[in-house]
């Protein structure tokens, strides 16, 4: 599922308040990490990450993995937060604009 603009504004809206439920260390991005992220998105649908140090490359690649492990789509990325985005396909939380 691809976002349109105007549902990607209203996605950072929505994640302006939010702390970062996963927070990645030294090891950065691993399957572990995906999975529990996975797990977060079932339940919030939007989460916000952190990513661990590192250059830009490094941050793009850990996005990456993030979103091919788990299925989400990237929102916004602000420096060392990212914020993902998957939908609930059996008990949707968030109502999206079309």
């Amino acid at each position: 599922m691809s976002l349109s603009p105007t549902q990607r504004r209203y996605l950072r809206s929505l994640a302006h308040d939010l702390s970062p439920v996963i927070l990645l260390g030294n090891k950065g991005a691993t399957e572990a990490v995906a999975k529990e992220l996975a797990l977060a998105l079932d339940h919030h649908e939007l989460v916000k990450v952190k990513l661990s140090g590192g250059d830009r490359e490094e941050r793009e690649a850990q996005i990456g993995f993030l979103i091919d492990g788990t299925g989400a789509e990237a929102v916004q990325q602000i420096g060392h937060v990212v914020v993902l985005f998957r939908r609930n396909e059996q008990d949707p939380k968030l109502a999206l604009p079309r």
